[in-house]
C-alpha cells in the first residue's frame, strides 16, 4: 500500500489482527517493510504495520538529503500514524530503524506506549564523531551513485557487521539480497547523507525522560552495539537488556524464533 505523506509517496504494510494492540516496525539500512515479513505469523495478535523509510522500499527518494533528516522522517512518520489512525501504539526498530524510533520517541514520548531497540544508538555524542562519520557516509553514497546497487551490495554484504550473516541458510540470504537489490540506490545515498548516524542529533540526555518500558535487543556476536545498549540501559528509567547468544547485529534474521519471544514478552501488559 502507499500514501501521499507530506508530499512524498510512502509505501507500508499491514498486517496480524486489524482489532489487535498496533506494533510500528522500522526497518535497517538497506531493508524494507518486507524486512519483517517473516513475523507477520508470529506477532499475528497485533496490528502491524510496517512503513517503507524514506528512500527505501516503495516510499519515494527525494532529490534533496535535507528531505531524510531525522525531523522529516519523524514528521513523515506521524503524519502517517495520524493517517491510520494510530493515537497510541508499540514501537519496534532495528539498526536505522532503531535510530528513527528513538528520534520519534523523543518527539511524541505519548505516542509510545512500549519500546524496543534491536541493534541500534541514541546516536554519536560528539560534533568530531559526528563529522567524520558524515564524511564516510558521504564517500559510501558517493560509490552507490557511481558503481550501482549491485557493486553497492556486494560490498555492503561483506562488511564485518554482518559477518554473522554468511552461517545462515543460502534462501535466507538471498531473500536479504534482493531486498537490498530492490532499493534505489539514489534512494540509499540519499539515506546516508540525510540520516546517517553522523547527521542525526544525539539523543544520548533524552533516554532519562523515557518513561515507557524499554527492552533492548542485540547479539552477543555483535560487541560493539552491546556495549552500547549496556551503556544506554544505564540511562533510561523502566529498561530490560536482552542479549541473544551467538547472533550479531541481525538478531531479528539470525535467531527469529528467540527474537519473536522476546518481542511477545516485551508486549505482555
Amino acid at each position: 500500500m502507499t500514501a501521499m505523506i507530506r508530499g512524498i509517496r510512502v509505501g507500508f504494510r499491514e498486517a496480524g489482527n486489524p482489532d489487535g494492540e498496533p506494533l510500528v516496525l522500522l526497518h535497517g539500512f538497506t531493508g524494507s517493510a518486507a524486512s519483517w515479513a517473516e513475523f507477520a505469523d508470529e506477532l499475528s495478535a497485533f496490528r502491524l504495520i510496517m512503513p517503507d523509510l524514506t528512500g527505501h522500499g516503495e516510499t519515494e527518494a527525494p532529490e534533496a538529503p535535507e528531505r531524510y533528516a531525522m525531523e522529516e522522517q519523524v514528521a513523515d512518520l506521524d503524519a502517517l500514524f495520524t493517517r491510520l489512525g494510530l493515537d497510541r501504539f508499540s514501537l519496534l526498530g532495528y539498526s536505522m530503524g532503531g535510530r528513527i524510533a528513538i528520534g520519534y520517541t523523543a518527539a511524541h514520548p505519548e505516542k509510545v506506549g512500549r519500546l524496543i531497540l534491536e541493534s541500534t544508538s541514541p546516536g554519536l555524542r560528539t560534533e568530531k564523531e559526528r563529522r567524520s562519520r558524515r564524511e564516510s557516509d558521504g564517500k559510501l553514497a558517493a560509490f552507490i551513485e557511481r558503481e550501482g546497487i549491485r557493486a553497492f551490495t556486494d560490498h555492503w554484504e561483506n562488511i564485518p557487521l554482518f559477518a554473522s550473516q554468511k552461517r545462515l541458510p543460502e534462501a535466507v540470504r538471498n531473500r536479504i539480497r534482493n531486498d537490498r537489490l530492490g532499493n534505489d540506490p539514489s534512494g540509499l545515498a540519499g539515506s546516508l547523507r540525510g540520516i546517517g548516524t553522523g547527521g542525526q542529533p544525539s539523543y544520548w540526555k533524552c533516554l532519562e525522560q523515557y518513561g515507557m518500558p524499554v527492552t533492548l535487543i542485540t547479539g552477543t556476536l555483535d560487541e560493539k552495539y552491546v556495549n552500547i545498549a549496556e551503556e544506554m540501559a544505564r540511562g533510561l528509567p523502566d529498561v530490560h537488556h536482552v542479549t541473544v547468544a551467538d547472533a550479531g547485529h541481525t538478531v531479528h534474521v539470525e535467531n527469529p524464533a528467540c527474537f519473536a519471544t522476546i518481542v511477545r514478552k516485551a508486549l505482555k501488559p
